[in-house]
């Protein structure tokens, strides 16, 4: 890719969350090299038009309601002017930053996550929901199950905060190489392993643990909920996110059912986050 040249702005709005995985899937298959989350949207820059185009219609082809806005940017070396782009975000007593920020923090409060093609360098809500909750959960010891693990940046802040054990798994095989990466950087690959599978069948052989967390949309979460269930401790918690907050109600409505009681709860722009535990 040269690296000074005019480039083609894309900055795609799923028309529903649950759309967010297969369109960002899209975007990678028809040729972006890189997304950046910028609240609701995802944003990639492309070298020419006509690759804007291609994007265009793959992205059409997965979701035909999708929002898709194109321009021209001026000639930059996105070598480099890509991370002016990743900030660091403070969370509770964590910090989430890439490593070029990260240097004069404090390590053991600092999850460092190098941007891939994986979300979860903080940018999003979802995380940073899940962070926030898991800050009042996470005790000394916990053996956590980390669903869903994307960038493993949930799975590392758990080990930061003093679980003992923790698997991140992840289904996207794109995905683990700098989920690896980032547990290594983190110098927590003692504590943490990342497992590339389906968390449904894997959740069966981690139990028992005190914590699962899973930053997935509601639809996964609900088919999960029983499994998740079963792997808790009798002390255990589930802090859940990936929800939108016109679909809060549905979800308690299920937890009342599933046999599930809401521990605390997290909102931030269009997203609800939770945790909750099994009513004893």
């Amino acid at each position: 890719m040269t690296a000074v040249s005019p480039w083609t702005r894309v900055a795609v709005r799923p028309s529903h969350a649950g759309l967010r995985d297969a369109v960002a899937a899209a975007l990678f298959g028809a040729g972006a090299q890189g997304l950046q989350e910028e609240g609701e949207l995802l944003v990639t820059h492309l070298e020419s038009a006509g690759e804007a185009a291609v994007v265009e219609r793959a992205v059409h082809a997965i979701d035909e309601r999708a929002v898709i806005e194109t321009r021209a940017v001026p000639a930059v070396d996105w070598s480099v002017a890509w991370r002016e782009m990743i900030k660091a975000h403070a969370v509770g007593s964590l910090t989430v930053a890439p490593p070029w920020l990260a240097e004069r923090m404090d390590p053991a409060r600092t999850v460092i996550v190098e941007p891939a093609m994986a979300f979860g360098t903080g940018d999003h809500p979802t995380t940073r929901g899940v962070l926030r909750l898991m800050q009042s959960v996470i005790r000394a010891g916990d053996v956590v199950g980390d669903l869903g693990a994307g960038s493993a940046v949930l799975a590392i802040a758990a080990a930061k905060l003093g679980a003992t054990r923790v698997a991140a798994v992840e289904m996207d095989a794109d995905a683990i190489s700098n989920a690896e990466e980032n547990v290594a950087r983190n110098g927590v690959a003692d504590r943490v392993k990342v497992i590339e599978g389906d968390a449904a069948l894997f959740l069966a052989l981690l139990a028992p643990v005190r914590v699962v967390l899973a930053n997935i949309i509601s639809s996964v979460l609900l088919e999960l909920l029983p499994a998740i269930g079963h792997s808790l401790t009798p002390d255990g918690v589930a802090i859940l996110s990936g929800i939108l907050d016109e679909e809060r109600e549905k979800m308690l409505t299920a937890f009342a059912v599933g046999g599930w009681r809401v521990v605390s709860e997290d909102a931030e722009g269009t997203w609800w986050s939770v945790a909750i535990e099994r009513v004893r």
